[in-house]
């Protein structure tokens, strides 16, 4: 069994976030944070309620430069921010994936998952299984960070607000204690600022879990 595993503490990127009550305010924050310095924009798009989301990456005095011009353009309507200056890679890799398409999932073997990933080749398996459910992206983001910067996982899934109802979740897995140590931070997170929907520790998933996850054929 090979987990896709990216060891607590390893460097990662800068990201930062915003979401914005008006798709016309999210425009202009794009062209502002674009002006104000050189960064890689991962996702900009309108979401489920009506909302945009700017979600861009880069070295962290330009990051944190372009966000601060962001929000001074955006202040009005911001809903939700997010600055993380070494965020973990496996997750930068998932949210790469679920903005190229409906959701982001890695190594999940029966023909589905990216042999290639971080961690060397192979199917994944399930050992426990972690979700943590948020009301934005942001929050997911933040909390799939802290979880995997706890406990020793492996980062499955990541879904962004796409049809969901602006709602946005993560999944991992690991040794149970690893995995309920990571829900349990991760969630705190979110809860703290109430935009946690749900938390769930699954011991023992079966094994169709992982075509569930996947999103392809179940068995």
């Amino acid at each position: 069994m090979t987990h896709v595993v990216t060891p607590v503490g390893a460097s990662g990127s800068c990201i930062a976030l915003l979401e914005l009550a008006s798709i016309a305010a999210g425009l202009e924050v794009v062209d502002a944070l674009l002006k104000q310095a050189e960064v890689e924009l991962l996702l900009c798009r309108a979401v489920s309620p009506g909302k945009y989301v700017v979600l861009f990456s880069g070295e962290v005095d330009a990051v944190s430069s372009s966000l601060r011009r962001a929000v001074e353009v955006g202040d009005d309507v911001l809903i939700d921010r997010l600055f993380i200056p070494n965020v973990e890679p496996t997750l930068l890799q998932l949210v790469r994936r679920a903005v190229a398409g409906p959701s982001g999932t890695i190594g999940l073997g029966d023909g589905g998952g990216d042999d290639s990933a971080p961690g060397g080749s192979g199917a994944l398996t399930l050992d426990a299984l972690g979700v943590i459910e948020t009301l934005s992206i942001a929050s997911i983001i933040r909390a799939g960070d802290v979880a995997s910067k706890l406990a020793s996982l492996t980062l499955v899934s990541l879904e962004l607000a796409r049809g969901i109802g602006g709602k946005s979740y993560v999944t991992f897995t690991g040794q149970v204690s690893d995995v309920d140590a990571g829900v349990t931070a991760g969630a705190a997170d979110a809860e703290a600022a109430g935009l946690l929907v749900r938390r769930v520790v699954i011991a023992r998933p079966h094994e169709a879990m992982l075509a569930v996850l996947r999103g392809g054929p179940l068995p």
